[in-house]
């Protein structure tokens, strides 16, 4: 019977008047079945009484009974078209617990019975006089998480000391004196720091893919290096091959002259002895036949030629030596000291060759220049003018060392840059501090944010507290200063004989640094007058 009413249209149980499944349907004399109300409404606004349907009149306003059959059908077909009419759940919804089938989507969820019910099976806790006690809410999903473990209440509070859910009981037994707030509240605070973090994930996101790219670019330039350092290593030991074999050579040589130098000795000594042996025999032959004569006068002018022998040499204190291996050690001493040689000129060559390739393009700033020295309008040359001239006040100027700052700073990584101090007595040369003191007379140390090196008549220093002195540079025309701000080194170069002047390790750079010129004061005569020019970086092969 049920398969059937659900295979009716709502036509078959429609009032004509409303159109709508019948309410309370009762039954006209003529037959035709009406909502009681529509019904008793129609004919209250008629003047005659008839069927809607068929205009049929009746004498009097019947008494129109209700037809039992039609309401229990329409009863059925009401609530097959509630359960039609209800939303099956979607992936976000809570679905009803009980359905078997088709699971539809919860009104609400019981906190006593922990289950969510659809419109259909909500029905008993809305009729049944026990279950309309229970405590329904908005529909959860998975509510026995929901549910305190201890009281079996719902968790509707949030312990900041703690923060924990909890439930009412919780706030008055083991979160007695902690404070609390309901979840929506803390829900609200929770978001809010969601969406900043949700906000910084993108930055933190492309500050670790930039720190990916900077470790990338990190390999490359390792490799890059690496390369580098296999090429020099290669050049420097195939120099080094080529030293040991002219060594070798020499070595060879010098050895063979002094095997040649040996065996003619020994030559000359053997001609000398042999000559010696045909003496003496000569002497023997004519010895021997007087030791047998018996005459006497014959046997005593005889032997008045006999009396002297012939020169011949002591060779008790004659000797021929084999080679000592003192030659071979002396030999190596030297090869060692001139292979030390050749490596640190070799490996000076291929340093300075690294380090010009971090060439800077640098230019005076005469914003900070002592009111003595005279500039180029390039900004590359700088020279002592002789007499301060009068310039505005600068907080920015040095006013007691003749000293020049470059406009450019730099405040990480490495750089480097030449200067020419060809012609010249007197100079200083390096980097400093921004924080430089550029008024006082203090001495102008790294401790005092100053790192140059210093050149005059009688001397070569790197300026220090105390100083340190370095070995005099003969023509000295070109001086490279290499700066690794990260690992805090300073290095000097003799540019054209490529070689390593002086380093400076463990500096603290805390402020952006300058390349700084000094050209030194010119005496009378015009020495030292020639400028400190910055060179552009000239890289040999």
């Amino acid at each position: 019977m049920a398969s059937a009413i659900a295979s009716w249209s709502g036509e078959n149980f429609s009032c004509p008047i409303c159109l709508e499944v019948f309410s309370s349907p009762v039954t006209t004399p003529c037959g035709h079945n009406f909502c009681r109300t529509c019904l008793t409404k129609f004919w209250d606004e008629q003047v005659q009484f008839k069927c809607p349907v068929c205009n049929e009149l009746f004498d009097a306003r019947p008494d129109p009974r209700v037809n039992t059959l039609l309401s229990e059908l329409a009863a059925q077909f009401r609530t097959n078209v509630k359960v039609k009419e209800q939303p099956c759940v979607e992936p976000a919804e809570v679905p009803c617990d009980v359905c078997t089938g088709t699971q539809l989507k919860a009104l609400k969820s019981c906190l006593v019975c922990l289950i969510s019910y659809c419109q259909t099976h909500l029905e008993q806790h809305q009729r049944v006089a026990g279950l309309k006690k229970h405590r329904l809410v908005e529909p959860m999903d998975r509510l026995e998480d929901r549910m305190c473990k201890k009281h079996n209440r719902l968790l509707e509070l949030f312990c900041k000391t703690e923060q924990v859910c909890v439930c009412q009981f919780c706030t008055e037994t083991d979160h007695k004196f902690h404070p609390f707030v309901p979840l929506k509240e803390e829900y609200e605070v929770k978001m809010a720091q969601l969406g900043k973090i949700e906000a910084e994930v993108p930055q933190m996101i492309q500050e670790r893919q930039q720190k990916i790219t900077e470790i990338k670019d990190t390999v490359e330039l390792s490799k890059k290096d690496a390369n580098r350092d296999i090429a020099d290593g290669l050049q420097i030991i195939t120099a080094l091959m080529r030293c040991i074999e002219k060594w070798q050579d020499d070595f060879n040589e010098t050895v063979k002259e002094k095997l040649k130098s040996k065996e003619k000795q020994a030559e000359d000594l053997i001609k000398e002895l042999e000559q010696e042996i045909e003496d003496l025999t000569n002497r023997t032959l004519k010895v021997k036949p007087l030791s047998h004569t018996k005459d006497h006068l014959h046997f005593l002018q005889a032997f008045r030629s006999l009396k002297n022998p012939p020169h011949i040499r002591d060779w008790t204190t004659v000797e021929v030596r084999p080679s000592s291996y003192v030659t071979l050690r002396r030999s190596v001493d030297q090869l060692e000291e001139t292979l030390n040689m050749e490596m640190k000129k070799l490996c000076d060559a291929a340093e300075l060759k690294r380090v010009q390739q971090y060439e800077v393009d640098v230019t005076l700033d005469p914003d900070t220049a002592h009111p003595n020295l005279i500039l180029s309008e390039d900004g590359k040359q700088v020279h002592d003018g002789g007499v301060g001239k009068i310039l505005p006040d600068n907080p920015k100027r040095f006013t007691k060392y003749m000293y020049v700052l470059t406009r450019q700073s730099f405040s990480s990584g490495r750089f480097y840059f030449e200067v020419q101090v060809k012609d010249k007595t007197s100079w200083w040369l390096g980097v400093a501090r921004e924080s430089i003191n550029r008024k006082g007379q203090k001495i102008l140390t790294p401790e005092n944010a100053l790192w140059t090196l210093h050149s005059y008549k009688d001397g070569f220093i790197f300026q220090d507290d105390p100083v340190v002195r370095l070995p005099l540079r003969a023509k000295l025309q070109k001086v490279g200063v290499f700066v690794d701000y990260d690992e805090g080194l300073v290095s000097f170069y003799d540019v054209e004989a490529r070689v390593h002047i002086y380093s400076v390790t463990g500096c603290t750079f805390t402020d952006p640094l300058y390349p700084i010129l000094c050209p030194g004061l010119k005496d009378y005569n015009g020495n030292n007058s020639a400028p400190l020019i910055i060179s552009p970086v000239n890289q040999r092969d």
